[in-house]
């Protein structure tokens, strides 16, 4: 997924820039599994002795998902859909206050128990937002930090109270805007104990006032918060520990010891006792009122990027780079590999007597974790004494002295789907060959958004030689995999350069010659829900509040936009065909923004119609509302027509001549022929004759047509197969596309140049 940038600007600030894009993000069958890396884990324990208990997992597929536990199953409970790009960390506060940071620079607050409701949305970070911390037992305090370098200090129940009527026009209030997500701006905030010494970050809206720690000068990988929220810590690319005061932002001290990047921390309940892991895999033992490490752990060999500790904080558990989830004792040393995993750990959770583990795979896994007795684990056998030195370690490992892990298999999984990590976008512009993970091939159908074709574990490039067609579309879309899924990107202009003839499409009861925009049909098919709950709230008028995206120069584009060509009647043109029908059953999700608030997910089945110019790009609303679409590249292609050299038949023709780059060979073939036998001009035929010739001055005029004639009787047919159309002395099949022609067989800048001859013996 392109990166995202501030979401603050304002639309006339991003007006004069590139447009807004509208992305579409496809899912398989399965919606109710990550199909990407889980970055984060929260475990939310119900206070009634026989409720559920349940784990919240964040992915690199963009969304968050609920799980309600028991002791031998997690089912899936409900996904939270609002993040553009990976999410980073979740913590709870307050019961049942879900927090999420992510990639997008957004930090979004959700009803842990609603149905995926994002409550409010803030866009004060600059850069990816990393990590998030929050108190135990003090449910306002929550810090926020990214690459960005900044580390921000929430009071969550100001952010959560409602705005002053001034601030109204800004408030990110996602529950009460039109999608859950729209209208979204920053919102008012108090500071936590403020007083005048805090350094506030001011934004648009001069309301609000979050805590900034100001100083550190590069990236933030982890925070950490002693029960009280009275102490953060925070670590990153510096290979520092910072240590603030939260109520205040101000530093109170900077621990140094590690030799590479900080990325785990935690703070023990009282405030004293910090753990660190580092990326040198290292895992630090401090204690904050002497501000000195007291130990140091040579548990891994490789990068330390996530931590937990029992309740008592007496054992760390540890995971990272090297695939190896330990538990070690702080005070003896002593040290157990729990279990080796397939992929690295990026986060621990304990819950009960398990401890939950992410990776960069979708599925996430619970372990045996005796948290309340370690001791349990380390009478299985099999620890060892922690070195103190990183090479020390990396020695043992070398030296083959590797220890075996207690537990072979997981007590409980969860299971994910696997992630897209190779795409080809074929030649026809309408299909996409993806690889995942397991190395399954599937062959997705864009303007549909759903597998036509699973081929299994094929190779890849073996079935990208076979699908290849030699056929020339304009590249109208762009796709990536960021997601773990296929992320589709329409940019304007250019996603309306490709068109399509009803007949190649198969689409019954339209003329088989009519032009259908691929991008325009395919924008409709996306929005037919949205459309649909339009009418039911606003009757069926067709524009935006009566007149679209006020304040734009409305009557200039009316002047320059040209009527799509197909049918006359916007009702008509509003009908779905069926090759631009998205499944229902696993419905994609729309990615976009509109003049306020940032940019949003949400499925094409959630939107309620009354999302308008503030959450979608105005020339979507343009082109599915006004039928309208931008001025666009000239998509005719010029070329002459002469006879081969020797061919004894002739005809007249006036220069150069123009026609859709869609046009195929057999519409040449008929105009030839045509000329041939009727022995006259077609340039004053109407819409449905053929090809135009060029007027004098050497100006192409707009396509006269390219059907056939609208008299039933066609004399020129019983000879049509007489007549051969040549280039660079290859003949042709007659239904290659002009577009197709000057790629493969021209492949020249100038234009193009088709011979004619009689076939002969015929």
């Amino acid at each position: 997924m392109h990166r995202v940038g501030s979401s603050g600007n304002t639309s006339n600030s991003v007006r004069n820039r590139k447009e807004k894009r509208l992305t579409y993000v496809l899912n398989d069958a399965d919606d109710t599994k990550h199909c990407a890396g889980v970055n984060c884990l929260a475990v939310l324990n119900s206070p009634e002795q026989d409720g559920h208990d349940f784990l919240f997992t964040g992915s690199r597929d963009g969304t968050l998902k609920r799980w309600a536990l028991s002791e031998n199953s997690a089912t899936f409970s409900a996904t939270f859909e609002s993040h553009v790009d990976w999410v980073n960390d979740a913590v709870l506060t307050g019961g049942n206050t879900l927090v999420s940071c992510s990639s997008d620079a957004t930090v979004k607050v959700w009803n842990g128990l609603s149905d995926g409701t994002c409550v409010k949305t803030f866009h004060q970070h600059t850069d990816y937002v990393t990590c998030l911390a929050a108190a135990e037992k003090n449910s306002n305090v929550i810090a926020s930090a990214g690459l960005g370098g900044e580390v921000f200090i929430w009071d969550i129940e100001a952010a959560l109270a409602p705005v002053s009527k001034s601030n109204d026009a800004t408030a990110d209030d996602c529950s009460t805007s039109t999608n859950g997500l729209g209208s979204l701006s920053n919102t008012s905030i108090r500071p936590i104990n403020s007083s005048s010494n805090i350094s506030v970050h001011a934004t648009q809206s001069q309301g609000y006032a979050p805590i900034a720690a100001k100083g550190h000068k590069e990236s933030v990988y982890a925070l950490a918060t002693n029960d009280r929220g009275t102490l953060l810590v925070s670590g990153g690319t510096e290979k520092v520990v910072r240590v603030w005061d939260p109520r205040t932002g101000s530093k109170t001290m900077k621990l140094r010891g590690h030799t590479d990047n900080i990325r785990a921390l935690l703070l023990d309940p009282t405030g004293r006792y910090c753990i660190s892991g580092s990326s040198d895999s290292m895992i630090r033992y401090w204690d904050l009122a002497q501000q000195r490490c007291l130990h140091t752990y040579a548990v891994h060999t490789d990068s330390v990027w996530a931590l937990a500790s029992t309740p008592t904080f007496s054992h760390v558990y540890s995971g990272g780079r090297d695939l190896s989830l330990y538990l070690t004792d702080i005070s003896t040393r002593e040290s157990v590999l729990l279990c080796t995993k397939e992929h690295p750990i990026l986060q621990l959770a304990l819950h009960d007597d398990g401890i939950w583990a992410a990776t960069t795979d979708s599925s996430v896994h619970r372990w045996p974790a005796e948290a309340h007795n370690p001791l349990k684990v380390f009478q299985r056998g099999g620890s060892f004494l922690a070195g103190n030195l990183s090479f020390s370690r990396a020695r043992v490992s070398l030296e083959g002295s590797i220890p075996v892990p207690v537990y072979r298999e997981p007590s409980l999984s969860i299971e994910g789907t696997s992630a897209i990590v190779q795409h080809e976008i074929l030649n026809n512009r309408r299909h996409v060959l993806t690889k995942d993970t397991v190395g399954t091939v599937k062959l997705w159908e864009v303007t549909r958004g759903l597998v036509t074709e699973n081929y299994g574990e094929v190779s890849f490039e073996k079935k990208k030689e076979e699908l290849f067609e030699m056929v020339s579309v304009p590249a109208w879309f762009t796709v990536d995999t960021r997601l773990g899924s296929l992320s589709v990107h329409l940019d304007t202009p250019q996603c309306f350069s490709a068109e399509m003839y009803s007949a190649d499409l198969g689409i019954a009861g339209k003329p088989e010659d009519d032009k259908v925009n691929l991008a325009r049909e395919t924008l409709k098919g996306l929005l037919s829900h949205w459309l649909s709950k339009r009418r039911q709230r606003f009757g069926s008028q067709s524009s935006v509040n009566g007149e679209l995206a006020s304040g734009k120069e409305m009557p200039m584009r009316t002047l320059t936009l040209s009527r799509v060509e197909g049918d006359g009647n916007l009702e008509n043109d509003s009908a779905v065909y069926p090759p631009f029908e998205f499944s229902v059953a696993s419905p994609p999700s729309i990615v976009t923004e509109g003049s306020q608030g940032g940019p949003w997910r949400k499925k094409i089945t959630d939107l309620d119609g009354t999302e308008d110019e503030k959450d979608f790009p105005w020339w979507v609303l343009d082109c599915v509302l006004n039928n309208r679409l931008p001025p666009r590249e000239n998509n005719k292609c010029s070329f002459y027509l002469h006879s081969c050299e020797g061919a004894n038949v002739q005809i007249l023709t006036q220069g150069k001549l123009s026609a859709p780059r869609i046009l195929r060979v057999h519409k040449v073939v008929n105009y030839v022929i045509e000329k041939m036998v009727l022995d006259k001009p077609v340039d004053s035929l109407n819409a449905d004759g053929t090809i135009a010739p060029s007027m004098p001055g050497g100006q192409i005029p707009p396509l006269v047509g390219d059907g056939s004639f609208r008299s039933g009787l066609k004399p020129w047919q019983k000879l049509r197969p007489s007549i051969e159309i040549l280039c660079n002395n290859q003949v042709l099949a007659p239904d290659m596309s002009l577009a197709t022609v000057r790629a493969y067989i021209w492949k020249k800048p100038e234009d193009l140049i088709l011979n004619y001859r009689i076939v002969q013996g015929r």
